[in-house]
C-alpha cells in the first residue's frame, strides 16, 4: 500500500495532482462560499465545514469506485446522432443548475434582495444551502474524481492528492467568503464565473469541449483587473482621508 512512497514518478504525479485537484477545486470554493453568505453570520462556518467534507467524502466515495465511474461513459442513448451517457447527463443537469443559481444569487444582489432596512426579504435555510451544496458537489467531485483517474495510476496517490486539496479549500473557504461578501464587485465577478463554469458543463455535456485553461485564464485576467480597480480605490480613499483631516 505505501510502496509508492519510494517512486519518484508518484511523488511527481502527487504534486501535479494535488495542485490540479485545488485549481479545480476554486469553483466549489467560490459556490459554497456564496451559498453560505446567504445564511446567518453564526451558521456560515459550519454550512462551509460541512459542504466541503461533503465533498471529500464524495470524492474518496468516488474513488474506491472507479469502475463505477468508468462505466459512467457508456452510452445510454442517442438523441440527434449524439450518444448520450450518465455522465453526460450529470454534467448537462449539474450546468444547468448553475446558471439558474448564478442568475438567481446576481437577481438577489442587484433586483431588490433587501428591504430598505436591509434586511434580507427571503431567508435561505440551513439545509436548504446544504441540499444546494451537495447537488454541485456531486458534479464538482464528478470532474475531480475524473482527472485524478486519468492522471494518477495508483489509488492512495488519488487519494492523498485529493485529501490535500480538501483541507487547503477548507482552509481558503473562509477569506475567500469573507472577501467576497466585503466586495460586492467581486461577488458579481464569482457568480459570472460559476455561469461560466455551467455553459463549460454544459457544452462538456454535449460533447463540445472547452479547455478549463481557457476559463481559468479568462477568470484570472477578470481578478487581475478587479484588483486593480480596487487597490485604485483604495488609493482614493486614503487620499480623500489625508485631504479631510
Amino acid at each position: 500500500m505505501f510502496d509508492w512512497l519510494s517512486d519518484p514518478n508518484a511523488w511527481a504525479s502527487l504534486a501535479t495532482l494535488t495542485a490540479l485537484e485545488i485549481v479545480l477545486g476554486i469553483d466549489n470554493i467560490i459556490f459554497i462560499s456564496i451559498m453560505a453568505n446567504r445564511l446567518p453570520e453564526a451558521q456560515r462556518a459550519r454550512a462551509r465545514q460541512i459542504g466541503l467534507g461533503l465533498a471529500l467524502v464524495m470524492r474518496l466515495g468516488l474513488l474506491v469506485s472507479i469502475a463505477w465511474i468508468m462505466s459512467l461513459t457508456r452510452p445510454l442513448f442517442t438523441l440527434f446522432e449524439m450518444d448520450f451517457s450518465a455522465r453526460d447527463l450529470i454534467l448537462l443537469g449539474g450546468g444547468l443548475f448553475l446558471l439558474y443559481k448564478g442568475t438567481q444569487e446576481i437577481h438577489h444582489t442587484m433586483e431588490g434582495g433587501q428591504e430598505d432596512g436591509g434586511k434580507p426579504l427571503v431567508v435561505a435555510t440551513f439545509g436548504g444551502v446544504i441540499a444546494q451544496i451537495l447537488v454541485l458537489d456531486i458534479v464538482f467531485s464528478l470532474d475531480s474524481v475524473i482527472t485524478a483517474v486519468g492522471m494518477a495510476n495508483h489509488l492512495p496517490v488519488m487519494v492523498t492528492a485529493v485529501v490535500i486539496a480538501v483541507a487547503v479549500m477548507l482552509f481558503a473557504a473562509g477569506p475567500t467568503s469573507r472577501f467576497v461578501q466585503d466586495h460586492p464587485t467581486v461577488k458579481m465577478l464569482a457568480l459570472a464565473f460559476l455561469i461560466l463554469v455551467g455553459v463549460a458543463l454544459i457544452a462538456d455535456g454535449l460533447h463540445f469541449h472547452i479547455p478549463k485553461g481557457y476559463l481559468y485564464f479568462a477568470i484570472a485576467f477578470s481578478i487581475g483587473v478587479e484588483s486593480l480597480n480596487l487597490a485604485a480605490a483604495k488609493r482614493r480613499r486614503r487620499k480623500a482621508e489625508a485631504a479631510g483631516h
